[in-house]
């Protein structure tokens, strides 16, 4: 209680009432507001370049995605939004999630690099993660995985067990990380099998099924008799089992598919990196970095061998692993020579990973010219 000023009218003491509750009522709506805010779910935002469906890139991100509904329950909410192409819809996708309060956005594919950063710097209260790029900021992170590691452990494989001596290679994107995954394969294939060759159709698409199944005919009819591919969906290998070859998955396992077919499968496994980012942004220790990590994390891992798969291939595709985890076999090591010839790679030298990301040219045994 207060005491009344001997000269103070009752309007005086209303007035100054009022205005004493409007304090205490406002104090009291801040302190409720700051609690409703601190008990507010982490949005995760999520841009993907394919349907969830595809069985392959995006259905292994959303299995992320869903790893961190699992991992945090209520204390998160994800949403996520599917086939954007790579372009002006990204640019405006990744701004409507911003817009709309997400907390943290991952964004999945190589061409929504230019399109994430420019609406980072519009947004610089949101964390951003953008998958296989290379342009960071105070707020951007990039990750991607060494799928180059698990092309080398096919190419083993598929050295050892083609008749033909060639084997057929779907690729999407002529891009550094696409290119990449055709030489560590061929590479591998070389060692075990110096006369095979591999041969490339480029469908130009991360994923559509009938572009990809024409390409696997395609590469059939050209004698190939194992089929690879970094396209997403099951339909390359589907065309495989159809035409009585064998050949690899992509990104998931996609023996249901193709069961007779399918050696193996890299699978793309994102669940922890995506739980521990999500983390970082909940306990306020989240930074831009840049993540590349393969086999020996656990981001590159494999399905089970197919009924095809001899027991010497096994043992031999397990000693590339093996090797790739404890650092004796490195897929890109010395001697290694261009399409003409020409050593690019002493013996015993191990290309750079700043090379690595730039590749632009097909090593030895890689058949066609690489579209500029």
């Amino acid at each position: 209680m207060f005491a009344l000023p001997k000269d103070s009218s009752k309007k005086v003491v209303f007035t100054k009432l009022r205005k004493l509750s409007a304090v205490v009522a406002a104090a009291v709506f801040t302190i409720g507001s700051m609690s409703v805010q601190a008990d507010d779910p982490v949005k995760v935002g999520f841009v993907y370049v394919g349907p969830v469906g595809d069985h392959g890139w995006t259905y292994r991100h959303d299995l992320g995605r869903q790893a961190i509904e699992a991992e945090f329950g209520d204390k998160v909410e994800t949403t996520f939004v599917e086939s954007v192409p790579e372009g002006a819809d990204a640019e405006r996708v990744i701004r409507k999630l911003a817009s709309d309060g997400h907390d943290l956005i991952f964004t999945t594919s190589f061409g929504y690099m230019n399109p994430t950063n420019k609406v980072a710097k519009a947004f610089p209260d949101v964390k951003f993660e953008h998958a296989t790029g290379y342009k960071r900021a105070d707020n951007v992170s990039t990750y991607s995985a060494r799928f180059y590691e698990g092309r080398a452990v096919l190419g083993t494989m598929a050295g050892m067990m083609t008749k033909s001596n060639i084997i057929g290679y779907i690729g999407s994107f002529p891009i550094p990380e696409v290119v990449r995954g055709i030489n560590a394969f061929t590479i591998a294939m070389r060692k075990v099998n110096p006369d095979a060759e591999v041969r490339v159709v480029w469908v130009n698409t991360w994923y559509d099924p009938g572009k990809e199944s024409d390409a696997a005919k395609t590469l059939i009819d050209q004698g190939a008799d194992i089929i690879t591919q970094h396209t997403d969906s099951p339909a390359p290998l589907q065309a495989a089992q159809e035409r009585g070859v064998i050949g690899f998955g992509q990104a998931s396992d996609m023996s249901a598919f193709a069961p007779e077919a399918q050696l193996t499968s890299i699978i793309d496994d994102w669940d922890q990196y995506y739980i521990d980012r999500t983390k970082a942004v909940m306990d306020g220790t989240w930074e831009s970095q840049d993540v590349w990590d393969g086999i020996d994390t656990g981001m590159v891992a494999f399905s089970d061998y197919g009924p095809a798969v001899p027991d010497d291939v096994k043992a031999a595709a397990d000693v590339i692993k093996e090797g790739i985890v404890d650092g004796s076999i490195h897929a890109f090591q010395g001697p290694i020579k261009n399409q003409a010839g020409e050593e690019v790679v002493a013996e015993g030298e191990v290309l750079s990973d700043e090379v690595l990301l730039g590749m632009d040219y097909y090593v030895e045994g890689v058949q066609g010219s690489l579209p500029k």
